[in-house]
């Protein structure tokens, strides 16, 4: 019987190619997906023209992304239970669906209430449903040595707002569209592209495992555990894996927040160059993503996650003690901290395969996710109050460099696999 396992496993095929070559394409579908759900990275194209039109302040404009972040990672969760009982392929096209009505919608409100309802509540809430789909199918599919597959899946959501910002930029400047049919142009392509995108997504037979895959040099694999979501709640990992995820996110997404301002605040940059440099920072950004991945295959998670917050808090402390007037130093800082936070969006998925199991990953990964909303919310709060006490946001960084320590502290003590006997 196990021979004949092997022999199945062996001469599956996908996309007309052996599986162990085949299972690729999920990642360059699940890439292709991230790119039309990272638009929201963009969003920042719309702020001013939307100002104009409607006569609102720059706090308002904001509101559509704020809540479109915050509807994301709240709905996470709720899609893990689709996943497991719908598939991939079904619940993807829901939220493809959902996602571009969001979008379609938003091109019909009269006022910025209405296009934070329409597009940041439907909008985020159908990328919340769609974004840990790819996700799963690539971590079944790559049983062991996932990092570096996940990484390169959700590159597409980092490296969105490069590909998209420009597209978005030259269509609300056209006459004939403006920026109302910008959302609405947009809304109907992204919900065709995930729609037809989703079709392809499947999981893999029972265990497959691809044939030589334990050749391979890797971190250490403990005993396979599959914890489901209540199990892993019991689990000091989950609570060091959350705690060290929130305060990578905290600290990176506080860095997205600011990145432009810091650039002509603090570097002296003209708006033009700051503008670029986000640009440039967004290439790192995505490229975090497969390189910590690939890190967390090699090292495991606790290594990668000390490697990561040193980074982290080798940028921040240069940028304050050394960051004015010096762009140099803030374009290699920022790169840095970008890098990072798309390297939690890898390290954080894969430990949670490696540390809990893969049979109920889509439902577990989609509670350790939280931690990326939790992160949003305290980096926007935290950059905003600490510049409005100061007075500049060079003071935000210390208080990076501080977290940063104790999420080392965190990951040094508990970021290890969880023990068997916490499985029963």
């Amino acid at each position: 019987m196990h021979k004949k396992t092997e022999m199945a496993q062996h001469n599956l095929k996908l996309f007309g190619i052996e599986a162990a070559k085949g299972r690729w394409v999920f990642v360059a579908i699940g890439l292709l997906i991230n790119i039309c759900l990272g638009s929201i990275y963009a969003f920042s194209v719309f702020r001013k023209p939307l100002e104009s039109l409607w006569g609102i302040t720059s706090s308002q404009s904001g509101y559509p992304f704020m809540v479109f972040l915050a509807v994301f990672a709240v709905t996470m969760p709720l899609a893990g239970n689709l996943i497991e009982r719908w598939g991939p392929r079904m619940t993807a096209t829901l939220g493809g669906l959902l996602a571009g009505t969001g979008w379609i919608a938003a091109s019909f409100s009269a006022d910025i209430a209405t296009l934070t309802l329409l597009y940041g509540v439907i909008g985020g809430a159908g990328v919340g449903i769609v974004y840990g789909c790819p996700i799963a199918v690539v971590v079944k599919w790559f049983p062991r040595h996932s990092g570096l597959a996940i990484g390169l899946t959700v590159m597409g959501f980092g490296v969105s707002a490069l590909l998209i910002a420009p597209l978005m930029k030259a269509m609300i400047l056209q006459p004939e569209i403006g920026i109302m049919h910008t959302f609405l142009y947009l809304g109907i392509v992204f919900t065709i592209a995930i729609a037809l995108l989703a079709q392809l997504l499947r999981f893999p037979p029972g265990e497959w495992n691809p044939a030589g895959s334990g050749t391979l040099n890797a971190a250490p694999v403990p005993p396979a555990l599959s914890l489901n979501r209540q199990a892993m709640l019991k689990t000091t990992s989950f609570y060091a894996l959350w705690a060290t995820y929130t305060i990578g996110c905290l600290a990176g997404l506080m860095a997205i927040g600011i990145a432009s301002p810091v650039g002509t605040e603090v570097a002296q940059l003209d708006a033009t160059t700051a503008a670029l440099a986000v640009s440039l920072f967004a290439v790192f950004n995505g490229l975090g993503r497969p390189l910590f991945g690939a890190l967390t295959d090699k090292l495991g998670p606790k290594h990668t996650a000390v490697i990561s917050f040193a980074m982290t808090l080798s940028a921040s402390l240069l940028l304050f003690f050394f960051g004015q007037g010096n762009s140099m130093l803030y374009l290699l800082a920022f790169c840095v901290l970008w890098m990072c936070l798309g390297g939690w969006l890898a390290i954080a998925p894969t430990a949670t395969g490696m540390f809990f199991g893969k049979l109920h990953y889509a439902q577990n990964y989609g509670i350790v996710f939280t931690a990326y909303g939790a992160g949003a919310i305290l980096g926007t709060l935290l950059s905003g109050s600490i510049k409005d006490i100061t007075g500049s946001y060079l003071h935000v960084f210390p208080i990076v460099a501080g977290l940063v320590l104790f999420g080392m502290l965190i990951a040094a003590i508990g970021l290890n696999p969880a023990k068997i006997d916490q499985a029963r």
